[in-house]
């Protein structure tokens, strides 16, 4: 069975591909974000808290101390 995801609706080039994390109790997140694979677009989905974000511009996450 093979799996399709859907194209990138703001560049057109890329895929739109799930990644999962992991809760704060350590719970697996299934699709916790989606974002292109074309590596000049940058355009993400996630959720965090309940929340829907989008952007632009992917970069790495702060650092927590």
């Amino acid at each position: 069975m093979e799996t399709e995801f859907p194209n990138c609706l703001k560049c057109n080039n890329g895929t739109l591909v799930p990644l999962s994390d992991y809760g704060r109790d350590g719970a697996s997140i299934m699709y916790k974000a989606w974002v292109c694979t074309h590596p000049q677009c940058g355009f993400h989905l996630r959720i965090d808290n309940g929340e829907v974000s989008m952007g632009d511009e992917i970069g790495p996450a702060p650092i927590k101390k």
